[in-house]
């Protein structure tokens, strides 16, 4: 299971967010790239990114930060938020971004995915945000209908490269992730599911690793607080 250390980028700053709320942000490292390379040095495989403001304007808005990490950091980089055309897609990718994670168009204008993910193989992901199991989009300020699993499912056929699911009422409060909502969803589909949300513990990544079934575990708070040590559960999963 590859262990995904999480930089949320609002106005220029990696920070942390308690369930999504802007309003609720934790200044953790004013230089991105610096804490990128540091999660590098640490034995990362993987880094993932989140435009906050992005996700909110509809467009990048951290592009700089963004770039200085592609630039400093050799492992391969993913990045939701603010992206929802082609030409924003391929401008990342462009630029040496690994995979883009599609959210807020995942589910008003599904076709995009799948013409993304048919130009782009491997380099296009679908990012599920959901509350008690209903999505949530433009940065989970708004509220849907759709259900988590039904969304994840529709894209079985599309070929894109991963699922990301967040729990947002687990996001950034350090009180486990929801695993057996996790671990329902990558059951229900063959395309490989990333857990978010809450990942706060070595117990947390071990718990999903044992569901064998969970791809991946995205972890941020947990990182910047000490509560996981990134060397010690890097050795734990590759174990």
């Amino acid at each position: 299971m590859i262990l995904y250390p999480a930089i949320d980028l609002k106005d220029g700053q990696a920070v942390r967010l308690v369930h999504g709320d802007m309003t609720q942000a934790t200044v953790f490292n004013d230089d991105p790239a610096a804490q990128a390379q540091a999660f590098v040095e640490a034995g990362c495989e993987w880094l993932h990114l989140v435009d906050l403001n992005g996700a909110f304007a509809g467009t990048p808005v951290n592009a700089a930060p963004v770039e200085a990490i592609l630039k400093a950091c050799k492992v391969p980089v993913q990045l939701g938020g603010g992206i929802r055309d082609m030409a924003t897609i391929e401008m990342w990718l462009s630029k040496g971004l690994q995979r883009v994670i599609l959210g807020t168009v995942a589910v008003e204008n599904p076709d995009l995915v799948r013409d993304a993910a048919r130009a782009f193989p491997g380099h296009v992901a679908v990012g599920i945000d959901a509350r008690a199991g209903k999505v949530a989009t433009k940065g989970w300020a708004t509220e849907t209908d759709v259900d988590a699993t039904d969304l994840a499912k529709s894209f079985e056929d599309a070929g894109v490269a991963a699922i990301i699911y967040t729990d947002i009422n687990r996001d950034g409060a350090m009180g486990g992730p929801n695993i057996p909502a996790t671990q329902a969803l990558a059951e229900a589909v063959s395309i490989p599911v990333i857990a978010s949300g809450g990942v706060s513990s070595l117990a947390d990544l071990t718990a999903l690793m044992a569901t064998g079934s969970i791809a991946g575990a995205i972890s941020g708070r947990a990182l910047y607080d000490g509560a996981i040590d990134l060397s010690e559960a890097l050795a734990v999963l590759t174990a």
